[in-house]
């Protein structure tokens, strides 16, 4: 059979090892899981009384609308329902995008490196690839903006920026939607959103009015710790939402993946207590490479990126074998640094003791 051209030049995801698998290599007993940027604190209280009285039915489709749901979230970030669109996680939203805006004939800009589905998905619908590489781990806006044709269909921001964890700044934001030409649809990716420190919050969902050319994704598979439930979201003007909405499956999250959200999204004091307990981690793991003087990208996240005296390979080699899963920068287009989640402190601990030994193997 015959598939696009376009899917030649890209491969499948590749999963990392299972983790009965990297047990059974080393001979060890316990992994801690830090590739991915899940919430090492798991998910609210809440939601783990909901699930122990919770009776499935499994048997009926789910709210193709999501109206609960919708009415809670619209409620919280003030904005109308019709301006609202779920996904399978918000990366199914930003398939839905390209399988919208994206088509031959048309480019996209994106920053380099950053969230890689952008580009996956940009590519199979057959749209050229504008890439424009970081500043210091930041975005590089004004070569974003100059990078804009007539042929430009979607830009891709991604603040936070993954994996640099580098928010934009709202001054640099506004300025930059202000010159965006309106034909260029912007897609703001806030996935750790709930991670920022309140004087960097854009504020973005304020502008949803003022720029109709701007969508704005957000997901609970972070901070809400709910990323086994694949539930996201994005919000825009009508006119978006309703484009999208064609090219939306009609059942595209589970029952049990919306009213879990819905608890989640209520259970404010559990996100404070998951960003400050973070903050707590962030702080301590910086000042601890700080001292052994590897440099680090001031990160807004859940997740740090680390300059390494070796290859990142080598690093993420080494700390496998002690059972830490972290994932290489060689694999993010980044080379001789490494990425990881900041996980529970005792295991940053452990961590920060097998770098030093590694440091000092290698100096």
């Amino acid at each position: 059979m015959k598939a696009k051209s376009s899917l030649k030049q890209i491969a499948p995801y590749q999963q990392g090892k299972q983790i009965q698998d990297i047990k059974r290599q080393y001979q060890i007993d316990r992994i801690v899981k830090l590739s991915s940027n899940e919430n090492p604190y798991g998910y609210a209280d809440t939601v783990r009384q909901f699930l122990a009285s919770y009776e499935p039915a499994f048997d009926i489709y789910p709210d193709g609308h999501t109206a609960q749901l919708r009415k809670d979230l619209a409620y919280k970030l003030k904005v109308s329902e019709s301006e609202i669109i779920f996904g399978s996680g918000s990366e199914e939203i930003v398939q839905m995008i390209c399988r919208a805006y994206l088509f031959q004939g048309v480019n996209t800009v994106m920053a380099t490196p950053t969230f890689p589905q952008y580009k996956h998905n940009a590519i199979i619908e057959g749209a050229k690839i504008k890439e424009i590489p970081t500043i210091e781990g930041h975005h590089d806006l004004n070569g974003m903006l100059e990078a804009i044709d007539q042929d430009t269909n979607v830009i891709w921001l991604c603040s936070p920026n993954n994996p640099t964890g580098t928010p934009i700044t709202k001054q640099d934001f506004i300025a930059f939607m202000d010159t965006c030409p309106q034909h260029v649809l912007v897609v703001l990716d806030e996935a750790y959103y709930e991670y920022l420190d309140e004087t960097k919050d854009l504020h973005a969902m304020e502008q949803i009015q003022k720029y109709n050319n701007l969508i704005i994704l957000r997901t609970f598979s972070k901070a809400y710790g709910l990323a086994g439930l694949r539930i996201g979201y994005g919000v825009a003007n009508k006119q978006i939402i309703n484009q999208l909405n064609v090219v939306r499956g009609p059942f595209n999250t589970t029952s049990i993946a919306q009213q879990i959200a819905q608890i989640a999204l209520a259970d404010e004091a559990f996100i404070e207590e998951t960003r400050q307990q973070n903050l707590k981690v962030k702080l301590d793991f910086q000042a601890f490479l700080d001292r052994i003087g590897w440099h680090y990208y001031p990160s807004e996240t859940n997740f740090m990126l680390v300059s390494t005296p070796t290859s990142g390979t080598k690093v993420f080699d080494y700390l496998i074998q002690h059972g830490f899963i972290v994932r290489p920068g060689e694999l993010l287009g980044i080379p001789n640094t490494f990425r990881f989640t900041l996980g529970l402190q005792d295991d940053m601990y452990r961590m920060q003791e097998l770098l030093s030994l590694y440091q000092h193997q290698n100096s």
